[in-house]
């Protein structure tokens, strides 16, 4: 009787396990993400880093900006979220400088959300240092303070390398968001909508997790 006890518990952790091996995925590569050929190395190798790349002029950028804050204000620990502007026209060149100016002067925090705001809710689209300036300005940055950083070599050298990273990421649209210098996730034929990147980006986060 015990032997045959011992043989069922034994039948029955066996059933079990195969069935966990046996599910598929639940997020497929080439249907839900794409590996990037070449990784792109991270900031930090000791964190999980996820990046999203976007634009100011994007209007799905800025429907995706409550998705995003809501997500990063429950990210552990062990996972860093990074922004880095996408780029291949000179309009979308001026709003990389107008991301890396603030991030020098410390106002990124104010800054990210207001030129969202000043592009999509009032139509100032953001094209000449005239009327950047006046959005700096207008949250307490001196003009002075902005002229010398607009145009200054850390500033113009961020824009360049954001440039480079974004075709190293293979980036072709915006939002993108990319895990760990590996993966990239977009809405496309497999992710039907912004809250599903973020499935499959935590998907991909617990996955990178593993693998350490």
């Amino acid at each position: 009787m015990k032997f045959l006890t011992k043989a069922l518990v034994l039948v029955t952790l066996l059933t079990g396990m195969t069935s966990v091996f046996a599910q598929p995925s639940l997020y497929l590569e080439g249907t839900h993400y794409e590996t990037i050929e070449t990784p792109v190395r991270t900031a930090d190798p000791n964190k999980i880093e996820v990046t999203e790349v976007f634009w100011y002029g994007c209007p799905h950028c800025y429907a995706f900006e409550p998705l995003i804050e809501s997500w990063t204000a429950k990210i552990p620990a062990d996972v860093a979220f990074v922004r880095s502007p996408g780029m291949w026209n000179e309009m979308m060149e001026g709003h990389a400088q107008i991301f890396f100016t603030a991030e020098t002067l410390g106002v990124l925090d104010k800054i990210h959300s207001v030129a969202f705001n000043e592009i999509h809710q009032k139509q100032n689209y953001l094209q000449t240092q005239d009327e950047v300036r006046a959005m700096f300005v207008a949250q307490g940055v001196s003009a002075e303070d902005f002229d010398k950083t607009w145009s200054s070599f850390g500033v113009t050298s961020s824009v360049k390398k954001a440039g480079t990273k974004m075709r190293d990421y293979g980036v072709r649209g915006v939002p993108n968001l990319i895990v760990n210098g590996k993966y990239r996730v977009t809405v496309g034929d497999g992710v039907a909508t912004q809250a599903d990147m973020l499935k499959i980006v935590d998907f991909l986060i617990a996955k990178e997790r593993s693998a350490k």
